[in-house]
């Protein structure tokens, strides 16, 4: 069950009727794929399969979980490096800690978002708290990757944290949707996350038989994912469930509909939303590098093995697994993609 809810949805602000504005066609729909990343935690790859044309400004997108960890199970990633993007973790339920080779670092929970802006290059590490290895417990959440623009792909590393009660929670007209913006603007509700890339990210919860009807700018791409439930997308009503990634076209409302009948353990639909500015720049991305051509990918690869991207802090030494490698890293493609 997601950590922010409201007990009364009728006293939110509510988003203005798009009913009149043009629903955006349904472009593609595909299905993302299991697997396990880290020291062994289980994911579905939102975006495999899609052109990263489609995606601009995204790179890749993880739905980690759902899974309840029985005691001593809960796994996280060894140390790894980034470089020239933003890292956006949102966790449904559960607990993560970060460290990082400045030496900050922090807890995210239930509701919480952490935004690291990799920029020219760190290293962290995300883990699960001593506490929930002992004890096991609820996780879930997602981690999504933001493109830089060239001019800002050498930024300072940065972070900001956005926590559960700061989100922004409004509502549809007819109250049957809750919507949590995380970062950017809806039909001029503002969310708290800062981006340097400009996107708007959401967490909306649809309650059965109701429309998600959602204004959306034109000049943003569109993207929903079913994290949860089952429902139609589009005027189309085209169905999708759990696990699926809508890609729509062009036009001026995101239409999503909730089916009537969902399961017991998933009461509602639960989306994922998510849209920006396409950067429009070639795409070079191998590992935890996204740059702009395969030689910078190739010169990041090089610095990090010269340990120019930073070093574990030795006050943490004790929490590293053994060093990543350039291709044993978090999220890490093993083939150049370019786009």
């Amino acid at each position: 069950m997601p950590a922010v809810t409201v007990s009364d949805i009728t006293i939110l602000p509510r988003i203005s009727d798009a009913t009149q504005l043009r629903a955006r066609r349904v472009q593609s729909i595909t299905t993302a794929p299991q697997g396990y990343e880290g020291e062994g935690f289980p994911v579905r790859r939102a975006f495999a399969g899609v052109d990263l044309a489609l995606l601009d400004p995204f790179i890749h997108l993880d739905q980690m979980g759902e899974v309840e960890y029985a005691p001593g199970e809960p796994k996280g990633t060894p140390w790894h490096p980034h470089r020239g993007f933003e890292t956006v973790t949102y966790i449904i339920d559960g607990i993560f800690d970060h460290k990082d080779s400045n030496g900050g670092g922090g807890t995210i929970s239930d509701g919480d978002t952490q935004w690291m802006t990799a920029g020219g290059g760190i290293l962290h590490i995300e883990t699960p708290p001593e506490h929930l290895v002992m004890s096991g417990g609820l996780f879930h959440g997602f981690q999504l990757w933001v493109n830089l623009p060239a001019s800002k792909k050498w930024l300072p590393p940065a972070y900001q944290d956005v926590r559960a009660n700061d989100v922004s929670l409004i509502s549809t007209p007819d109250g049957g949707s809750l919507i949590r913006i995380i970062a950017g603007e809806l039909d001029g509700h503002v969310g708290p996350g800062s981006t340097q890339t400009p996107i708007t990210l959401i967490h909306a919860t649809v309650a059965p038989g109701a429309e998600l009807r959602l204004p959306w700018r034109k000049d943003y791409n569109a993207l929903v994912y079913t994290m949860s439930g089952h429902g139609f997308v589009g005027d189309e009503q085209r169905p999708v469930s759990m696990g699926q990634l809508t890609v729509f076209g062009e036009g001026d409302a995101i239409v999503v509909r909730a089916a009537a009948q969902q399961e017991s353990r998933s009461p509602n639909l639960e989306l994922f939303i998510l849209g920006g500015q396409p950067i429009k720049e070639p795409v070079a991305w191998m590992g935890p590098f996204v740059m702009n051509t395969k030689r910078e990918v190739l010169q990041a690869f090089e610095d990090f093995q010269k340990g120019l991207l930073g070093s574990i802090p030795a006050i943490y030494k004790e929490d590293a697994k053994g060093p990543a490698t350039p291709l044993d890293v978090h999220n890490a493609p093993t083939t150049l993609q370019e786009g």
